[in-house]
């Protein structure tokens, strides 16, 4: 990505999407508001930790890195944030974190979906 943002002077996105718990069944009952709102805190705290570690780690390089955080279906606001942002290329990880495959369902759908080129990158899972 760093040699990409170098050469053509880019803007990079990088997204991070928390999924909406509200939409899914209670696992076992319902959770009190003030509990709730510990988990989205945490899940924010969370996500602008992991932002800054990917940018620190990957982007040291790049003139502009623009960081988001989104709550909702990962492939869905991957596809919101093309849109909004009139982004020309999407670069993206293979799988996510609990992927046991080599091609994950974000990645699928946003690769069938997108309006723009969009490049998968492999990732290796850690070893054991």
């Amino acid at each position: 990505m760093t040699s990409l943002s170098e050469k053509y002077r880019t803007e990079v996105h990088v997204l991070y999407v928390i999924e909406n718990l509200a939409e899914h069944e209670p696992w076992y009952g319902d959770f009190e508001k003030e509990h709730m709102d510990r988990i989205r805190k945490w899940e924010q705290a969370t996500a602008r930790k992991r932002l800054d570690e990917i940018c620190e780690t990957y982007l040291k390089g790049c003139p502009l890195f623009v960081k988001h955080i989104a709550v909702g279906d990962p492939a869905r606001e991957v596809l919101n944030l093309i849109e909004k942002e009139k982004i020309d290329m999407v670069v993206m990880a293979s799988h996510g974190r609990r992927a046991h495959f080599r091609f994950g369902g974000v990645a699928e759908k946003v690769v069938r979906h997108s309006p723009v080129p969009v490049v998968t990158i492999p990732i290796e899972p850690p070893s054991p």
